[in-house]
């Protein structure tokens, strides 16, 4: 079958989701609708609605849009029917019924930002830099009735450096996930929809591929929430360092910061640096230092490199004690 006459559907959401979708309009694979949520409601009183990135870049190119607001609707199975999809493609979306993921006749494959079975959920990314792992991945693999369980298809791995936050990582595994993307359909046309997978369930039990590492449990990776990100400094300095750098820039860890004149103070935290040097203060005790800034942890200094407090603009440490005094 040439790829040219093989019908996708695309479903995805947020700007990783667009890395992949951008691929497959440059190397001419027909999509011939893209799937996304509903515009978001915006603004202090929600009156503005803002268009998700995949349906932006969608609009661009002049592919269709479909934005469901349940995906068990009639009406929506119906519309997506009539594209009679051969394909479809799945980044960074929300979960789908067995009569959506089932509808093509070479199935639904996702591509998910992570080394499964390792870190299923909905932020591995997060969840890989939080736990001070040094290599994660991208994972392509057929749906099934349970979230990030399928079949797999393809894995590409990817190291991940001391220093690396969200973003850096967030950036690489959007271009990784688009080449795996494209690797993957071209398999499946080569092999007319007949293709070697991978049971998450045999991998999990050897234990014998890239993911799994022998008796490592497994590592979930769910949804982050703002009191997941508050920053536990009665911790090692280098767990407190690694989670720091998983939740930056977004969502931003966050701590209270105490003090004599004033009430507790929200401040979000985006970089910070180890420095080796014991400690026997109170965890999360703060110390400002010749324009440095440091807070304690569990067995030693952590340096303070970039913050905000709430209600004001991001920036380094050395800017906010010229004008904050602790």
């Amino acid at each position: 079958m040439r790829k040219e006459d093989l019908r996708i559907v695309f479903m995805g959401t947020p700007e990783f989701a667009v890395g992949t979708l951008k691929a497959l309009v440059e190397n001419e694979f027909h999509v011939v609708a893209v799937v996304t949520q509903p515009d978001k409601p915006v603004g202090r009183h929600g009156s503005v609605l803002r268009a998700p990135a995949v349906k932006e870049y969608a609009n661009s190119v002049g592919i269709p849009v479909l934005q469901p607001e349940k995906m068990k609707d009639p009406v929506f199975i119906e519309q997506l029917q009539s594209y009679h999809p051969d394909l479809q493609v799945v980044v960074a979306f929300r979960m789908l019924p067995e009569i959506v993921w089932n509808m093509p006749r070479f199935g639904t494959f996702n591509v998910h930002a992570s080394l499964l079975p390792q870190y299923r959920g909905a932020a591995p990314i997060n969840w890989a830099i939080i736990n001070g792992e040094t290599k994660t991945g991208v994972t392509t693999f057929f749906l099934d009735h349970e979230i990030d369980t399928g079949r797999i298809i393809m894995q590409k791995e990817f190291d991940i450096p001391e220093e690396a936050d969200v973003e850096y990582v967030y950036d690489h595994l959007m271009e990784l996930g688009a080449q795996t993307a494209i690797e993957t359909i071209e398999m499946i046309l080569d092999g007319d929809g007949i293709i070697e997978t991978t049971s998450q369930q045999e991998m999990i039990a050897t234990n014998n591929q890239c993911s799994m590492v022998p008796g490592q449990p497994l590592h979930p990776a769910p949804k982050l929430f703002k009191e997941t990100c508050e920053i536990n400094w009665n911790q090692p300095a280098k767990k407190v360092y690694d989670f720091i750098r998983g939740l930056s820039p977004v969502p931003k860890a966050w701590c209270w910061m105490k003090t004599e004149k004033a009430s507790d103070l929200s401040l979000s935290i985006f970089k910070s640096s180890l420095t080796h040097t014991p400690c026997q203060e109170t965890p999360g005790t703060f110390m400002a230092d010749k324009k440095r800034l440091f807070v304690a942890t569990a067995d030693e200094w952590l340096e303070i490199l970039d913050l905000q407090l709430a209600g004001k603009k991001r920036m380094l440490a050395r800017d906010f004690l010229n004008g904050f005094k602790l």
